[in-house]
């Protein structure tokens, strides 16, 4: 055991006193030394409860053999930190996450972990220490929060962004304000729709680092705590089996994560997630893998928030294995997974119990996958879009640029009626780099749909999306205006295209005009210059590529 470093020899006589005085007994010393990695925080939604679901884990280590020790991570509430400069450590905090799960686990010499993290970057930032640190490790997500009513209206927190827009058209009154607010997000839970927290719960479970059934269940059911109990018995077992992350993740069961992902038309920072998890687990992960993928998947899931379905429809509809069975002819499905036992043993005997919420093969959403990729004389690397949020009159579009350097400044524009009709508004210097941080827009985003522009206008950014946006969204561009990639040569009223079916976003001027403005282009200069911002400013790389740091890896 690698525990053994810590608490087996007479060298090690100092080590076993001080694990003595934490209460461990002699036989303890014998039995595998686990980490129970929690995310818990009382400041953020999604997590608040977690303390429950780590005791349950504990309880199930006990039960399996182990000794569990606990220690917590930070986590960002997107929703909290949404619309302000609070939302640039957002997706840098992923990395903090990962380092310090390494640091600890690599400093006491733990035999195997369970995560617990729930909220948007929390989960990718822990499956990317899982993937590094590789040593037998499970994953049991928080569970998703319950919708909220009123009216007969089904309620979220992007009920709330989309609010706004709402109240400033005239279109609810102060009190319909105030009562949207007070029912919105009634329970503890990730935000109920399929936003990014979920859609990464969902692609842990198609990954196979979750226990079947484990993203959709809510935060409050008791089977949550049942899993989790039942998580913390299993990760015994694939220490007794020496299963590791690196037996699970491949090229395989990325593909299946992504098949799944489509079919549920999940968010877009999910191509940010899985790019980064993969190049932790040295597997190779292009945009175009997205994108072909995309093409042969049928969306069947119409989640909200372009959807009338949330979490807890797709749980009482079977949840992933019964979305995951529906898939199953596009699936590697002898994949392994923390069970122990391969997708297909997992799935055999899901079912699908509303055909609404779980589509079959026959009745798609779509015919394609949520979410698409589109390159460019505007995107040469690349840029997302969740092509299932989008309305089918804007799978085209073409209209002038309104151009805007940050999320303040479109935003502004937007609340205050200057934003028309097939108008495309950008937003640049708000990439990785440049922003840096690369804050999701659901704010302007969702002011657009509130206000009633999001069947008319495009909106497109080197930043990124949350999950909950919904309309013709474009993001990721690649490169970055802070790299001077081409979206930052463009001028107010340029003619921008976008042709989804296609693939393409362009702007309409003359290669040797395009080369004319790039040259004249002043080098970027950081923003912020204190602080890790600045840190990460300089060593992130392009959103293609996840995001991810310059951190040179020896093969």
């Amino acid at each position: 055991m690698k525990s053994d470093a810590i608490k087996k020899g007479i060298e090690r006589a100092p080590h076993r006193a001080l694990l003595k005085s934490l209460g461990i007994v002699e036989n303890d010393l014998k039995k595998p030394f686990i980490a129970i990695v929690n995310s818990y925080t009382s400041i953020v939604p999604g997590h608040v409860h977690l303390n429950h679901v780590a005791n349950a884990v504990a309880n199930g280590i006990r039960r399996g053999g182990g000794v569990p020790f606990e220690f917590n991570t930070i986590a960002v509430c997107d929703g909290l930190a949404m619309g302000h400069e609070g939302m640039k450590y957002s997706l840098p905090s992923r990395d903090i996450i990962a380092d310090s799960i390494e640091i600890m686990i690599q400093a006491h010499r733990f035999d195997g972990m369970v995560l617990i993290p729930n909220c948007d970057k929390v989960t990718p930032g822990m499956l990317m220490a899982a993937a590094r640190i590789d040593i037998p490790s499970i994953v049991i997500t928080g569970g998703p929060m319950l919708s909220g009513r009123y009216k007969g209206r089904k309620l979220g927190v992007i009920s709330m962004f989309e609010a706004v827009g709402e109240f400033k058209a005239n279109k609810i009154t102060k009190k319909d304000l105030k009562e949207f607010e007070d029912r919105a997000c009634p329970t503890p839970g990730s935000c109920n729709g399929m936003f990014t927290a979920n859609t990464m719960a969902c692609v842990t479970e198609a990954l196979g680092l979750s226990l079947p059934y484990s993203a959709a269940i809510p935060a409050v059911d008791v089977r949550r705590q049942r899993i989790a109990e039942k998580s913390g018995e299993k990760i015994l077992d694939l220490i007794n089996k020496d299963l590791k992350p690196s037996d699970v993740l491949n090229i395989d069961s990325f593909q299946n994560a992504i098949i799944v992902d489509m079919a549920l038309g999940g968010s877009t920072n999910t191509v940010l997630h899985l790019s980064a998890i993969a190049r932790e687990a040295r597997i190779p992960l292009s945009l175009e893998i997205f994108d072909t993928i995309s093409k042969k998947t049928p969306h069947l899931c119409d989640m909200s928030p372009s959807g009338p379905y949330t979490m807890d429809d797709l749980d009482k509809a079977g949840g992933i294995p019964a979305v995951m069975k529906e898939l199953e002819p596009f699936l590697n499905s002898e994949s392994i997974t923390v069970s122990t036992f391969t997708i297909s043993k997992n799935i055999e005997e899901a079912k699908t119990f509303d055909k609404e919420v779980i589509r079959p093969l026959s009745n798609p959403v779509h015919q394609e996958g949520g979410i698409s990729i589109l390159w460019g004389n505007i995107a040469p690397k690349g840029a997302v879009v969740k092509t299932g949020a989008v309305p089918p009159e804007l799978l085209t579009h073409k209209g002038p640029a309104r151009v805007f350097n940050s999320e303040e400044d479109a935003m502004n524009a937007i609340l205050n009626g200057n934003i028309k009709k097939r108008d495309v508004v950008l937003i640049r210097f708000e990439g990785p780099k440049g922003g840096p941080g690369m804050r999701e827009m659901l704010s302007p985003s969702s002011a657009i749909v509130g206000l009633g522009l999001s069947e008319s206008i495009a909106l497109i950014t080197d930043g990124r999306f949350s999950g909950g946006s919904r309309g013709l969204c474009v993001g990721h561009i690649s490169p970055e205006a802070a790299e001077n990639g081409p979206i930052a040569i463009i001028e107010e009223e340029d003619i921008i295209e976008i042709d989804i079916p296609h693939r393409t976003i362009n702007v309409q001027i003359c290669e040797k005009e395009l080369l004319s403005r790039l040259q004249k282009l002043e080098p970027f200069k950081f923003k912020i210059q204190k602080g890790y911002l600045t840190r990460y400013s300089n060593m992130v790389k392009s959103a293609n590529e996840g995001a991810t740091l310059r951190i040179p890896y020896t093969k």
